[in-house]
């Protein structure tokens, strides 16, 4: 979900957004609250592979985000705007969860059913979330505090941007990208976060033999998601030539994996199913490196 969970509107037209140039930190936790900004901002708009949301915190969230994001929200340096990182900043996994331990990235966690599910119930594995939209990350550190867990930290940062730098080499176990902003209009499809060059960025940070994890409820985002990790070298999918579509332009083709057992089912699949879609899930497993 690489907007949010609440992903209400996917498909318009990139946002010039102002973003706001923030000064520079090497705190790795976050005190600041969302909205607040230092004097002498610059604005600049700069073209997203998501749809900006409002950074204003509801009075319940703002509670929330006072009280817990120190323990669980990353702030890194920025470069221009919020959801950009200094490309010299880079995260230590075993200085951030302060062990070492299975490390899985989440590609837009939204309201963190995901992630938090899985932090419960996988408590030796650690897990990191790259979203967008400020209320997502505050609902996701609510439910966090409510289930107890410790091993989730979450950064507000757009994954094309801020990935090809924030983590080095084969530094995770797995990647989940589940229903990133399907761009619906043609036009747009370039825009979708899923393409040739980000599958090679994943495969970079991904250990040999990890796995990316896809899904949608877009047919065609779903044929292009299998395209992309069938054309990329540096992924196998296990399940080529599996699940054939009818629906598909090569409806012979396949490539489709049986749904992850530990993908849960949010409130964001709900309502596609409720508008007559169906979610395919896609597997990248990341070769070895020679």
């Amino acid at each position: 979900m690489i907007v949010a969970e609440d992903n209400e509107a996917v498909g318009g037209a990139v946002e010039q957004a102002a973003d706001i140039a923030q000064s520079a930190g090497a705190n790795i936790r976050n005190s600041r609250r969302p909205g607040d900004a230092p004097e002498g901002t610059v604005f600049m708009s700069r073209t997203k592979s998501f749809t900006r949301r409002s950074r204003e915190l509801p009075p319940n969230l703002a509670r929330t985000w006072d009280a817990h994001a120190e323990r669980y929200v990353i702030e890194p340096r920025r470069g221009i705007g919020y959801t950009t990182v200094a490309e010299d900043f880079r995260l230590d996994p075993v200085e951030l969860f302060g062990r070492h331990a299975p490390l899985t990235l989440e590609i837009g966690s939204g309201t963190g059913e995901q992630i938090v599910a899985a932090a419960a119930a996988h408590p030796d594995r650690d897990y990191l979330a790259l979203e967008v939209w400020v209320p997502g990350i505050a609902k996701l550190v609510s439910k966090a505090v409510e289930a107890g867990v410790d091993n989730i930290r979450v950064l507000e940062a757009d994954a094309a941007q801020a990935l090809p730098f924030l983590l080095v080499d084969a530094s995770l176990d797995e990647v989940w990208t589940f229903f990133p902003d399907p761009w619906r209009k043609a036009r747009h499809h370039k825009r979708r976060l899923v393409s040739d060059e980000f599958a090679r960025e994943v495969a970079r940070v991904l250990r040999d033999g990890g796995v990316w994890r896809l899904a949608t409820d877009w047919d065609n985002y779903a044929w292009q998601m299998r395209d992309v990790i069938e054309a990329c070298p540096l992924f196998e999918n296990p399940y080529r030539g599996q699940r054939p579509d009818p629906e598909d332009p090569e409806p012979r083709r396949g490539g489709f994996a049986p749904r992850y057992e530990g993908r849960v089912v949010t409130h964001f699949e709900t309502r596609g199913i409720d508008a007559g879609r169906r979610a395919h899930d896609i597997v990248g497993v990341r070769v070895p490196r020679q």
